[in-house]
């Protein structure tokens, strides 16, 4: 199932996506609900972000081909980081170039998306906690990263963490095919079984650090490939049995 969520005569709804026509849902999409007769044309509505974190945790470094371009070694234990619920932003939305930066990078990732509140997960507990999985680009700010030395501003601006457009539900996730295109050029092109550290592994680590919520993102990490974007540009992120990500950098 997709699930999206979209906004039509002022009035926000969740849905269930499929082909071109959106069904209306009644109830949580984190608990219980139904899908009713209800129906939209994709066309006659503005999607959103397919839910609204409370958090996103990020994970560094998890592909190894991303760790040798970037001249780090391989983590032996998750890198992680947060950004925060003000950088969200939805498909077809604008990516805003901060004027502190000079170098503003692409970073297409499989995002995962938590069905329930969890704490201290066991691996094999993992996914009957996982609601779905969303296309993620982990915006970065590449100079300030460097200035920094740690990564809290230059991943936080607005507009920072686009995803969507929609939470795909009852799939393995485990090896989908993941592109990022810069203006219909393919820049990356991996695969999610190139993944250092699983996707049970990251949630059940995450896990064991903070409380996670339903509707709270962990963006699994990025391929190779990662580069700059300029005002102008159209980015799309591209995974396997999950959709297309597109925005705009303005």
């Amino acid at each position: 199932m997709k699930l999206v969520r979209f906004k039509t005569n002022d009035k926000i709804s969740f849905g269930s996506l499929e082909g071109s026509k959106i069904q209306v849902i009644h109830g949580d999409i984190f608990g219980d609900f139904e899908i009713t007769n209800e129906e939209y044309n994709l066309s006659e509505v503005k999607l959103l972000s397919p839910c609204t974190p409370s958090k996103i945790v990020c994970v560094g470094l998890n592909y190894r081909d991303h760790a040798e371009e970037m001249k780090d070694n391989l983590p032996t234990e998750p890198i992680i980081f947060i950004k925060p619920s003000t950088a969200v932003i939805g498909p077809n939305e604008n990516i805003k170039y901060p004027s502190m930066s000079k170098q503003v990078d692409y970073e297409a990732e499989l995002g995962i998306v938590i069905k329930d509140k969890i704490r201290n997960l066991k691996i094999e507990e993992v996914n009957k906690h996982v609601l779905g999985y969303t296309c993620f680009n982990d915006v970065t700010a590449r100079d300030l990263q460097k200035k920094d030395g740690q990564w809290t501003r230059a991943k936080s601006f607005d507009t920072f963490a686009p995803f969507g457009p929609a939470i795909v539900t009852n799939i393995d996730a485990s090896n989908l095919n993941i592109q990022l295109l810069l203006n219909g050029e393919i820049k990356q092109n991996s695969n999610t079984n190139k993944l250092i550290f699983s996707i049970e592994t990251l949630v059940s680590f995450i896990s064991k650090i903070m409380t996670l919520l339903p509707g709270d993102i962990i963006a699994t990490g990025t391929p190779s490939g990662v580069g700059p974007m300029k005002v102008g540009d159209k980015i799309e992120v591209r995974i396997e049995n999950i959709g297309i990500l597109e925005n705009y950098v303005v």
